[in-house]
């Protein structure tokens, strides 16, 4: 079991019924998935080993292989054909999004420069949070000296809540730091 995989059993959940008023702890809120997408847009359609480099990378990040996406019609303007690759995307659940979510919270955010706190307005109204990150150096398993270009990567995370309210009360049982608005 994972270190914020046991925090939130003995401790969040604790208190989220506490704060919520709810008795069952089976209708209490928790994670389900995370999604991280890195797309890299118009380098993609110059050159092609760009979306390889990226999914090395978001490999490395998550220990999982990622899934290519890619465009779904064709604009002339950007020559953007159907099919083309542009990004990749990776779905982590179970262990796997824990200990994602333990490296974000604990390693990863506290190495962004000038970090003041996630944005509380990355809320969806149905209970998910979003956010983005500007560089995926911020994880120590990439190595600094293989970078060929920053990339930055939006994460998604998938709750059962009902309400943004009781997300944030999640995410900020597990001790994700919410800048004050």
């Amino acid at each position: 079991m994972n270190r914020l995989e046991k925090k939130y059993k003995e401790d969040v959940i604790p208190s989220l019924m506490k704060e919520l008023g709810i008795e069952n702890p089976m209708k209490l809120p928790k994670l389900e998935k995370i999604t991280v997408n890195i797309c890299c847009g118009r380098e993609a359609t110059a050159n092609s080993k760009v979306v390889n480099t990226a999914v090395e990378e978001l490999a490395t990040i998550s220990g999982q292989k990622p899934v290519i996406t890619r465009a779904k019609k064709a604009i002339a303007n950007f020559k953007l054909r159907e099919g083309m690759p542009l990004g990749c995307a990776v779905t982590l659940r179970q262990e796997r999004m824990w200990a994602f979510l333990d490296r974000l919270i604990n390693v990863g955010m506290p190495r962004v420069r000038d970090f003041k706190g996630v944005s509380p307005k990355g809320f969806d109204g149905r209970g998910n949070y979003n956010m983005g990150l500007k560089e995926q150096i911020v994880f120590p398993e990439i190595n600094y000296d293989k970078v060929d270009k920053l990339r930055g990567m939006n994460i998604t995370i998938c709750t059962s809540a009902e309400t943004d309210e009781q997300s944030r009360a999640l995410l900020t049982g597990l001790g994700f730091p919410f800048r004050k608005n």
